[in-house]
C-alpha cells in the first residue's frame, strides 16, 4: 500500500532526510514530491520553510481504512485526472489522448499522441513531472490517497526492461573482473528497479552514492553482509565510472 506524509524543513534537503528519519527508510525507498519550496524574505525575515510530501510501500495493517476511503470516491477522482491531465496537454501545446482506467486504490493513465518524446521527455523526465502534478492534484486535501500511474507509448515497461537488462550485464563484469561499477545519474524510481533487480544476485552489492539529481547507483563485488546490504568498504577495490 501507497502511504505518504508530508513534512516541513528549512530547505528541501532537510525535510526530506527529516521524512526519512521518521520513516526509518532511505532516499531509494521512497518517491518526493515538493508541496512547498524554501522562501528567504527581505533581509531573512518571515523566512517561508519548505514542505515536501514523501510517499512509500507499508503494509501495516491499521493502514487499510485509507484505502477503503480512497476507494468510495476513485471514479470521481479517476475524472478529475482526466479532465486535468486534457487540460494540462492543451496548456503545454502536446495534441495527445487521454486513457483512464480503474483498480481498487490505483488510477492508470495512458497517453497517445503523435510525438511521444514530447510526452516522455528525456529519460523520462516529463512524464514523470506530469506524473507527479497529477498525483498531487488529485490526492490534495483528500481522504486517503489514489495512486496515479501514467505512462506513454509503453515507456515505462520499456524502460524498466533497459534497466534491468542494464543491472544484469554490470553485475556480471563486476562479478567478472572483482571491481565495483558505478551506474550513470538515475532517479528514485530507476535506482529502485537496478536495486530490485540485483537484490538476489550473488556476490554482488548495490547502494547509492551522491545528491539529486546526480545521485548514482554502484554495483559493487562481494559478499552481503548479514542483513542483505552494503559490504564494508575496501578501499582496495578500484571502482569504475
Amino acid at each position: 500500500m501507497l502511504k505518504s506524509i508530508e513534512v516541513t524543513g528549512r530547505s528541501e534537503d532537510e525535510a526530506i532526510q527529516s521524512a526519512l528519519d521518521q520513516l526509518g527508510l532511505t532516499r531509494d525507498d521512497v518517491s518526493v514530491e515538493i508541496v512547498e519550496w524554501a522562501k528567504t524574505g527581505f533581509l531573512g525575515l518571515k523566512n517561508s520553510p519548505a514542505v515536501v510530501r514523501v510517499s512509500y510501500e507499508s503494509n501495516d495493517v491499521h493502514e487499510v481504512n485509507d484505502v477503503y476511503e480512497a476507494k468510495a470516491d476513485i471514479a470521481d477522482r479517476a475524472v478529475r485526472v482526466e479532465d486535468f491531465l486534457t487540460g494540462l496537454l492543451v496548456r503545454m501545446d502536446i495534441n495527445a489522448s487521454v486513457k483512464v482506467t480503474e483498480e481498487s486504490d490505483a488510477i492508470n493513465v495512458v497517453l497517445t499522441g503523435n510525438d511521444p518524446g514530447a510526452l516522455i521527455g528525456r529519460r523520462g523526465e516529463t512524464l514523470d513531472a506530469i506524473q507527479h502534478l497529477t498525483n498531487y492534484v488529485v490526492n490534495r486535501r483528500a481522504a486517503g490517497r489514489v495512486r496515479v500511474n501514467l505512462d506513454a507509448e509503453n515507456y515505462r515497461q520499456r524502460r524498466n526492461e533497459t534497466l534491468e537488462s542494464l543491472a544484469a550485464r554490470t553485475a556480471d563484469k563486476v562479478v567478472k573482473y572483482r571491481r565495483n561499477m558505478t551506474l550513470d545519474p538515475m532517479n528514485a524510481y530507476e535506482r529502485h528497479i537496478i536495486h530490485t533487480a540485483l537484490q538476489e544476485y550473488e556476490n554482488v552489492n548495490t547502494y547509492s552514492v551522491g545528491n539529486e539529481p546526480n545521485r548514482r547507483i554502484v554495483v559493487a563485488f562481494g559478499r552481503k553482509n548479514e542483513n542483505g546490504g552494503r559490504p564494508e568498504h575496501d578501499a582496495s577495490r578500484r571502482e569504475w565510472k
